[in-house]
């Protein structure tokens, strides 16, 4: 089966916080803890998928880890209603055993044919040589087509409330 390809480019810049021109940003970080061990657990968290879980989003069972290469497909939405966001994971970073120095650990992944939006998220958990305990969220979109394009305000504000979902998840996985 040959996989579909990317509904932009170019791959990876989420890795380095950086979008393309014309692309709507999302840049938000917040302080969830202290310690390699909030840190160990929220990079788990995130790399399982637990953040996605926890933010309302349906992620097929038996996913797996999030590892490059690898495809998924969320859903959004209430009961049987519900938009699939077709991804690919782009770029992975795996926490490291504590050496007492600044660690990320997350990964992106970037839309496929049949997702709302074409662009890029990245969900990172990072460990500052203080101890302090962050996570993460950026994002570059735009609406993938003329049809969600009339729905913009709708899906700026599902964007928006799906973001506040990954923050709170991120303080509960890290604590």
């Amino acid at each position: 089966m040959v996989k579909p390809d990317f509904t932009y480019e170019p791959l990876g810049l989420s890795q380095r916080n950086e979008s393309p021109p014309g692309y709507r940003v999302v840049d938000r970080r917040v302080r969830v803890g202290t310690g390699y061990a909030a840190y160990a657990r929220l990079a788990d968290g995130i790399l399982s998928w637990q953040l996605h879980r926890g933010a309302g989003l349906r992620v097929p069972p038996g996913q797996g880890r999030a590892a490059v290469g690898r495809d998924v497909v969320p859903t959004f939405g209430v009961g049987p209603l519900r938009l699939p966001a077709p991804c690919r994971v782009v770029w992975t970073e795996e926490p490291v055993e504590d050496d007492g120095g600044a660690q990320r650990a997350g990964f992106g992944y970037g839309t496929l044919p049949g997702h709302p939006e074409r662009g890029e998220e990245a969900f990172m958990a990072i460990l500052d040589p203080d101890g302090a305990v962050y996570f993460e969220v950026f994002a570059f979109s735009q609406h993938a087509n003329w049809f969600f394009k009339l729905g913009a305000p709708v899906a700026r504000l599902s964007q928006e409330f799906v973001t506040r979902r990954y923050l709170s998840t991120a303080q509960r996985l890290a604590s």
